[in-house]
């Protein structure tokens, strides 16, 4: 017999279901926000065919040329989760300050954090792109939300999620129960789930690393890489290099084949903590794997900045201790 079929919808009530003090709110959240993918997806698929590829003219917090898909994932998201009732703020990384919640609006007890368009700068050229989001409970009192509801350490999270925009759309997503994943079929419109319990292989036999930086990586990083390329058939050596350049693909990759993603702390840290590294960090741990800025763990760093940059080495297990081994010799 073939496996019942699970929508999106179906697998959040279900977990909700887990939970008797929940009031629905959390899970109202989550639809608002597939929603807004759906539509982003749309878009991403037929960007080609309409005016909506190239850049804008603008840059943002960071300096990046915004191109128009990052604007209109941008306006999406936020015009789909600001007027739900259960949200207090948003932070975007297209956005320099907090993102408040309307006046006009219900005001609610979480946190939205998302990049909306994470590897925008392969827009143009077809590579997969794609939304990573990260959601916490308001900590401080009164209506609206402040900086310091944003920034709390990433164990808080109370779910985390990325969306790749590939050959198929896929969402994976925790809510710190284990990571699912869901395909979107587009001739139902509906996240369907395709992989279930998904857990990160131990040891992989790929590295993902931007080695154009080479000549600038500390001596623990270099050694490590050189490690990973000699030849050891007893230890799977040498590993594949296989870099994209979207952390969502990367990443992805990774937490389903294996394997390691580095990008370390020199020439500089360049994934935020918040928007990227700590969603993401939660996702690999809850799926068995290791998340770390090479001196400690991810979901321990304390932000100070919303849009703070930290080294991020993500993978299997295996893999990503053997990385802390040589970065951290004496």
């Amino acid at each position: 017999m073939s496996a019942p079929i699970v929508t999106i919808q179906r697998h959040i009530a279900e977990e909700q279901s887990l939970h008797p003090e929940a009031t629905g709110s959390f899970t109202a959240l989550l639809w608002d926000l597939i929603l807004a993918v759906k539509m982003i997806a749309r878009e991403v698929r037929r960007a080609g065919l309409i005016d909506i590829l190239g850049l804008t003219g603008d840059q943002n917090v960071h300096g990046e040329q915004v191109q128009k898909l990052d604007e209109y994932a941008q306006d999406r998201i936020f015009k789909a989760m600001d007027h739900g009732g259960h949200l207090c703020c948003m932070a975007s990384e297209e956005r320099p300050e907090i993102i408040p919640i309307p006046k006009q609006f219900k005001h609610g007890k979480y946190v939205l954090m998302y990049d909306p368009l994470d590897g925008s700068s392969n827009i143009d050229v077809n590579i997969s792109i794609g939304t990573i989001f990260s959601v916490h409970r308001k900590v401080t009192p009164g209506e609206d939300g402040r900086l310091e509801d944003c920034l709390q350490p990433g164990h808080r999270q109370v779910a985390a999620g990325y969306v790749i925009y590939g050959s198929s759309v896929m969402l994976v997503y925790t809510t710190g129960n284990g990571v699912s994943g869901f395909t979107l079929d587009p001739t139902v419109g509906e996240f369907l789930l395709s992989h279930r319990n998904i857990r990160t292989p131990k040891r992989g036999k790929s590295y993902s690393i931007n080695e154009g930086y080479s000549r600038s990586w500390d001596e623990g990083t270099r050694k490590y890489v050189d490690y990973l390329k000699d030849k050891d058939p007893d230890t799977g050596r040498p590993y594949s290099l296989r870099y994209v350049g979207t952390l969502v693909a990367d990443f992805h990759r990774t937490l389903i084949n294996g394997g390691i993603f580095l990008y370390p702390a020199v020439p500089k840290p360049k994934l935020r903590l918040l928007y990227e590294a700590a969603p993401m960090a939660f996702i690999a741990e809850q799926a068995g794997g290791i998340a770390t800025t090479g001196t400690g763990r991810i979901l321990d760093v304390e932000p100070v900045e919303l849009h703070q940059k930290v080294p991020f080495i993500v993978g299997s297990e295996e893999d990503v201790r053997e990385y802390e081994s040589f970065v951290n010799r004496k």
